[in-house]
């Protein structure tokens, strides 16, 4: 299962992603910090999801 996150600036989507991932994708308060795609794996149960 693929989920993405999408969202306006500045409202936690990398943050969540790191949460959910457990990787540390570099955060700012600043539109435009994070603008590369990353990808991570998050498990949920028994299954593998990934973020992106």
């Amino acid at each position: 299962m693929t989920v993405a996150l999408t969202g306006n600036p500045n409202v936690g989507k990398s943050t969540i992603f790191n949460a959910l991932t457990g990787t540390r994708q570099h955060v700012g308060n600043w539109p435009g910090k994070t603008i590369e795609k990353k990808e991570g794996l998050a498990r949920v149960g028994d299954q593998d999801v990934l973020i992106v």
